[in-house]
């Protein structure tokens, strides 16, 4: 079911996707030009996809063709225990919802270099009502629970971005320069741009 979802997502904001990273990378690519600026490739990478997941999330969150109706839902936890543990239902609305927002936390921590999760969970509180306020006005539903679970997706991603750096500043020393990085995030793209081919059904790679 997330497949489908992600693949519908993934073809929907195909020309937006296109438009914007092509628009984005000539002008960051001028930007560093003009300004003599050292390019370091494993940033540019994650940059990059922090524009792919801010778009797909736009397109996740308010396509209409994936609503399942409209409503207004203010109770904490009433619409998170409708659903069997386990179930299609639970996995697609309660894990979805956490799931969604975990890259959120971790490329909003490394932005803005958080300290402190309170700035987290607030980013992540006041980002999930902005979308639910909007789905709400487009024929959605808006879902109190659904920001509980968005917000507890970005702590993971908070978690995961202390996790790594923790790590990162224990790695030998050849292995936390910038080309190790760079190397990864190039494995990392090829394979994501592999795993769109798939989903999507593209025969291009």
């Amino acid at each position: 079911m997330f497949e489908k979802t992600l693949s519908r997502a993934i073809i929907n904001a195909l020309p937006m996707l296109i438009i914007f990273i092509v628009v984005i990378s000539v002008v960051r690519i001028c930007s560093i030009r003009n300004g003599n600026k050292k390019i370091i490739l494993h940033n540019e990478i994650l940059n990059l996809f922090f524009i792919i997941y801010v778009l797909l999330l736009f397109e996740l969150l308010t396509g209409t063709e994936n609503t399942l109706g409209s409503g207004f839902n203010i109770i904490p936890f009433q619409e998170i225990f409708r659903y069997e543990i386990g179930s299609k239902m639970f996995i697609y609305n309660v894990l979805g919802n956490i799931l969604i927002f975990l890259p959120f936390g971790y490329f909003v921590s490394r932005y803005v270099k958080a300290n402190s999760i309170l700035q987290i969970i607030v980013l992540s509180a006041i980002t999930s009502a902005t979308v639910e306020t909007v789905q709400l006005n487009i024929g959605r539903s808006f879902d109190i629970d659904d920001i509980f679970l968005n917000v507890i997706g970005g702590i993971l991603g908070y978690f995961i971005f202390i996790g790594l750096d923790a790590i990162i500043k224990h790695l030998p020393g050849f292995l936390q320069k910038d080309f190790f990085y760079s190397f990864v995030c190039i494995i990392i793209f090829i394979a994501f741009l592999i795993y769109v081919s798939k989903i999507c059904g593209f025969g291009w790679i």
